[in-house]
């Protein structure tokens, strides 16, 4: 498990972002927490979040 940056309450390892979604909204607002969320999930699909593997 990892840890929201924020908060540091476990997130699963799976997660496309590095923090929980109650601070991502908290700190983004709900409108763009989505927008984030939907990025990362897109870019994981073409590979690009695995790089440097």
């Amino acid at each position: 498990m990892k840890r929201c940056i924020y908060c540091k309450t476990e997130i699963p390892e799976s997660q496309v972002i590095d923090f929980c979604e109650r601070c991502g909204k908290g700190v983004f607002g709900e409108k763009m927490f989505k927008a984030i969320i939907q990025n990362m999930l897109d870019a994981q699909k073409r590979g690009d979040l695995d790089q440097s593997r």
